[in-house]
Order: C-alpha cells, then structure tokens, then sequence
C-alpha cells in the first residue's frame, strides 16, 4: 500500500525520472513531443500585485523578516514556453501544495481554484488556456488568512500559517488520452507468502471521440527491476470523461513484505500505450486485534516522537529536501518507526519514509475545540463539507504509500460534544468507504475525563493525548488511573499515547529540560505496566514555530516542547529519548585481551518487537583518537525478552576506546555503547 514517488512516462521507453526521496526531476518524452516539467525556481512574487521581486519557489514569505506576521493575499508570477508539440494533448499544472486558497490564471484567464484546502496537491486543466509556440504566464492568488470556513479553522491552530507555494509545481503536457493516477491495494497471504493486487486506474479523454485502448499494468520489484506480475485489461474511454478502470487482480507468488526494518517497495506501470504512469507501493499487513498491534502477523509494541514541519526558522514550510532528509535521519537516529503528524505532508517527506522504513499517521488538519465554536448540536455544513474534501483528498494522493498505517481524522476536538462527535463520525464512514483496509482514528484529550462518551471509542483504536503533570496537572500515578479506566471501558481496544511530554509554554509547568527527561521517562514506566498500550509517540521532535508561540519573535515566534531546537540542535534529553525509543534495553562491553565482548538484551515491554537482520559494529580507536580498526558482527534473530552476546578480535594492540554499535537493516543505529582505556 504505497505511493512513495509518481513518475508519468510517454510512449514506451522512459519519461519522468524520480529520485529517490526528493523531488522529482523532469526529462523529455523519448519522443520528444510530451514532458513533464517543473515549474520550481525563480517567480516574480507581489504583496500588493503592482511590485514584483524575484523569489525562488517553494516559498513561503513567512520566513522574511518584513513580511513575518503577514496574513493576506500575495500574487505569485511565471512565464513559461508551451512547445507547438503540445498541441492536440492535454496540459495540465499540478501544484503539490499552496496555503491556504490558490486562484489560477493562465494569459490572464481563469484556470481554476482550489479553496480552503492547504495541504493537498491539486491539478488544473490548462489545455485551451495555453499559447502554443509561445511564451505563456501562470499567475497565482494565494491566500493565507485565518478563515472561519475551512479547516483548520480561524486561529485555533497550534502550527505556522506560512502563506506560499510552498512546495512543488509542475506542468504535465500528455497525450489526449492520459492516466490520471493509479490505486494499487496489495493484501498478502501471510500463510503461504502470495499476495494479490487490486489495481484501480483513472483514465481521462479530452478529446471528443471515444478511446478504446489496452491497459497494460506490470508490476516490477524495486529492488531489482525484475518483473513480479502482469495484469491488463481492454477498455472504452468516451470522449470529454474520466472513467475508473479496474484491472484483475495481479497475483505475486512469492511476495516481499514491508516492514520499517526492511522497507521492500515494488513499483506498479501502467500503460495505455501512448501514456504511462508509475506509482511505488509496498505489500504488509497492519492490523489491531486483542488490545495490540500487528504487523505482518507479528505482535509489536511501537514508540517514535513526532515532527512538527515548516519549523526551521529559514525555510519554514517551504522545505528543501535536503532538511526532510535530515530530520527524518535524527528521528530514525531517534529509534523512531512510529509516527503521526497534524496535517497532510509533502509527498518527498512520504517516500523517505516508505524507503527508510517509519509508520506515520496522517490527519485532516482539525484542531482544537474552537473548531465548533458557534455550533450546538450539529457540525457546520461548511465546515464538514471541507473536513470531507480534505480527507478525500488525503487519502485519493496517500493511499499507496506502505509507511501511512492510518488516516487521523482529527486532534483535540472534543470529542464527547455533538458537532464534534458527529463530524468524526462522518469522517470515519467516508475514510471507510473510501480506504476499508487502513486503520482509523482520532487523537483526544478527553479520553480520560469523558471515557465512555468520547467519540474515540468509535475509531479503530484509541488515541490518547497525556499530559499529566504538565496541562492536565496530577501525577504518573494519575496517568496509571486514567489508563486503568480507559481499559475497563474499552478491554479489547489497541491504545496508542498520540502525545505525551513537556510544554515549555504552560506558565504553571516547572519547565526545564531535566524536566522534561523525568516526565519521558516516569511516564514510560507507567506505560510499559499498561498491557493494551501499542505504541508511544513523544511529543515532540523539535521546537516548532507557531503563529500561538510565546517564545522568539517573527520568523522565531514558537513553542518549546521538543528534544532539539528549530535548527535541529540537540538538547540532553535527545539522548535520553533515543535510549528510552530502543527495542534494545540494554548492552555492555568488556574487554578481554585484544577481544571485545558485547552482550544486550532486547525489550520485553514497549517499544519491543522481533529483531531480524541487526548486527553489532565494533570500531576501534587508538593513536591519535582515530579510528583504527572495524567489524561488524550478525546478530542472530532475537524476539522481544531475549539476550545474547557477540565479540570482536583486534589487531591493534593500544586502543583508546571501542564503540560499539547496534545497526538496523536500514543503517541507522539502535544503541550505541563504548569502553575506554
């Protein structure tokens, strides 16, 4: 189930290249008539649309020191060439995500809106809009006021409103008759290792006849680009309509399962012949079932921390993926595989994830209590009606990707009130309808104080929000009770603590650093007692920015609440995080004569699932401190509760110190120990 990168390709041969985990790059069709091409890099960008300066796009212009606390309209503008090749196609422009409201023109003419809706990609039909042969200009009205009528609403959000073509735009000049997307959902047999694929493909014909074509889908181990299974189809596109086309199921015989020690992809190209398109996908099974997790039939404990995006103070939403890239190897250094965020997040930040192994949660962006403000019983149609789309939107450009093991529906809202009650309610029937294999639900802060009649009963499993001693006041023994009382409620139920931690913002915290490790780690031990708790998410990662933040001023206005700071740097209870995230409890090393002998022991209790493909890395360093020697040892299959030991042999014969490292399949360290002289 995954959509790490989409590629469109044109006639037979190749067409757009993806790179792994960042943007991807644009190249000519092999026959040179059809491309896909970005539009990222220098626009014309306007306050006012009367003065224009050169910015480079994605932007935000909430990062600008003059334009910090800005909210209104701002007008972007580019020119660009629409080759005479194009004519007879289709062109389309996809802007991966704009904040908040987006209107389009192209030579001045409308080409579409898209309101309301900050964290989606979407596409507008440009064909009859463009000058062929000529150059053209695409100018965009964005808008990043706070707004009553949309999600999230007005100001009750607790993340940056940066305003801007925030990430990636491209123009995709295809044939008449073009793939729109494609849905793959791979279900494996876990029993004798098969796995069927159902494919789902969109088809558009702009012209006026009717298109009979082959649909041709072949999918390919990514690993090896050997082909796995074939599916095709015959079918009829009338003229001026998109149509769904189901293929037959593709069977794969001896399937390769995703998991985020061994994050194996497949890629799914379908053809009509003239077009095609690629999607990557992963084939697992995520599932909750008595009280717990399981992934690929195996029970697992989970715990990761979450990242609050858009909060590097130069780059905001707006993020290059080299900084993507960076977080999400500190939080994988993090022992992190398990994570949720508060809204939609760029598709590069989706395919690092499906490729370096992390479970992530996406959520309609609906925050807060205040989002009902106004309304007694019943959810603003308005308002409802948006949450809807989102989540339509959510899930039409997610669903394939492997890493996203369920769709959040909303945070904080209240849960036992009508409106809001009912607004989940609503949500959870459409994501079922939509997506009936992913796991839904919702995180409250309610749970413990309106147990039966919070509308988190409903969802898949339940999702906590817990902050004893911090917002809610109490104590770790307060955090026992609630959970016991949670549990009695509802005894079969998966719970996942969505958020716990400090938050240096609260004026009645005793906020300090050193006090955020207490409450890490004697929460923790509350936790690992609690036998339906499946999987901790520390909040958070980094200090974020806020337009709410009570620290920093303009581009630094934030919240502290995390284990590194807005430019990554990190703080001591980073370590303590990485240590308490570990499936391995502990490890020590002693020396004997010019061997060194490691042994560990792997958790019984949270996070803790069944080791495979971990090894033990031995680095000697001796003369000037450098490092002299290394091995790596395999370490045997190890299920949660188990020990075992493992040594090294070195030649040098004077070391200053040995580290010792425990690596994960995908490289990232697990727990990291050394022994000096």
């Amino acid at each position: 189930m995954s959509q790490g990168s989409r590629r469109s390709f044109f006639g037979t041969a190749a067409g757009l290249a993806a790179a792994r985990g960042a943007a991807r790059a644009a190249e000519p069709a092999a026959s040179g008539r059809f491309a896909t091409v970005s539009l990222n890099g220098e626009w014309e960008f306007s306050l006012d649309a009367r003065s224009w300066r050169t910015v480079r796009v994605p932007h935000t212009w909430q990062t600008e020191a003059q334009n910090a606390n800005y909210l209104g309209k701002a007008w972007y503008r580019r020119r660009f060439e629409a080759p005479k090749a194009w004519q007879g196609g289709a062109v389309r422009i996809e802007f991966e995500s704009v904040f908040h409201t987006a209107r389009v023109q192209v030579n001045g003419r409308a080409a579409g809106d898209h309101v309301g809706k900050g964290y989606t990609a979407f596409t507008l039909d440009a064909t009859g809009l463009v000058d062929y042969g000529q150059e053209n200009t695409l100018l965009v009205e964005v808008d990043n006021s706070f707004n009553g009528s949309m999600l999230p609403r007005n100001s009750s959000y607790d993340w940056t409103p940066d305003g801007g073509i925030y990430r990636p735009v491209w123009i995709h000049a295809t044939p008449a008759v073009y793939i729109e997307r494609a849905e793959i959902d791979a279900a494996p047999d876990l029993a004798t290792g098969r796995a069927e694929a159902a494919i789902r493909v969109l088809v558009t014909n702009r012209g006026a006849r009717t298109a009979r074509l082959v649909l041709e889908a072949e999918i390919l181990d990514d690993a090896t680009g050997l082909p796995a299974a074939r599916s095709s189809t015959a079918t009829e596109i009338p003229g001026g309509r998109t149509e769904a086309v189901t293929l037959p199921t593709a069977r794969i015989p001896r399937a390769r399962l995703w998991h985020f020690d061994h994050p194996h992809l497949y890629r799914l190209r379908v053809s009509t012949g003239a077009h095609s398109h690629e999607e990557t996908f992963g084939i697992r099974k995520f599932e909750t079932r008595d009280g717990g997790f399981y992934l690929n039939g195996e029970r697992v404990r989970l715990m990761g921390v979450e990242r609050m995006a858009g909060s590097h103070p130069q780059y905001g939403m707006a993020e290059p993926p080299e900084w993507i890239d960076h977080d999400h190897r500190d939080m994988k250094e993090l022992n992190c595989v398990f994570t949720r965020v508060h809204w939609m997040q760029d598709r590069r930040l989706l395919d690092w994830c499906d490729r370096h192994g992390m479970l992530i949660q996406l959520e309609v962006p609906t925050w807060g209590p205040a989002t009902w403000q106004g309304m007694r019983d019943e959810p603003d149609p308005g308002i409802l009606e948006n949450g809807l789309q989102q989540l339509r939107e959510m899930i039409e450009q997610n669903r394939n990707h492997p890493s996203v093991f369920a769709w959040g529906l909303c945070n904080e809202i209240g849960g036992h009130r009508p409106p809001a009650k009912k607004f989940a309610q609503a949500l959870f029937r459409e994501a079922r309808r939509l997506d009936p294999g992913r796991l839904l639900s919702y995180a409250s802060n309610t749970l413990h104080s309106h147990t039966a009649d919070d509308v988190a009963g409903e969802m898949d499993f339940l999702e906590w929000n817990e902050y004893f001693e911090s917002w809610y006041g109490g104590t770790a023994e307060s955090v026992r009770q609630a959970l016991a009382k949670i549990r009695s409620v509802y005894p079969g139920k998966a719970i996942v603590i969505s958020e716990y931690g400090l938050c240096e913002c609260n004026p009645k915290n005793p906020t300090s650093d050193q006090r955020r490790i207490e409450i890490l780690k004697s929460h923790n031990e509350v936790y690992r007692q609690e036998p339906n708790v499946a999987g901790l998410i520390f909040f958070c990662y980094n200090d974020y920015r806020t337009h709410i933040g009570d620290k920093g001023i303009g581009a630094l206005k934030q919240r502290v609440h995390g284990v590194v700071d807005v430019y990554g740097a990190r703080k001591p209870s980073y370590d303590v995080l990485r240590r308490e995230s570990s499936p391995v409890a502990s490890l020590r090393v002693a020396r004997n004569g010019q061997t060194w002998n490691a042994s560990l022991a792997t958790r019984s209790q949270t996070p803790c699932h069944t080791l495979r493909g971990y090894a033990l890395r031995f680095t000697l360093f001796g003369f000037g401190g450098l490092p002299m020697e290394q091995k790596e040892v395999a370490l045997p299959v190890l299920e949660p509760g188990s020990k075992t030991e493992a040594a090294a042999e070195f030649i040098e014969t004077q070391p200053v110190r040995v580290v010792v490292e425990i690596v994960r399949p995908t490289g990232s360290t697990v727990l990291t120990e050394e022994w000096r002289a």
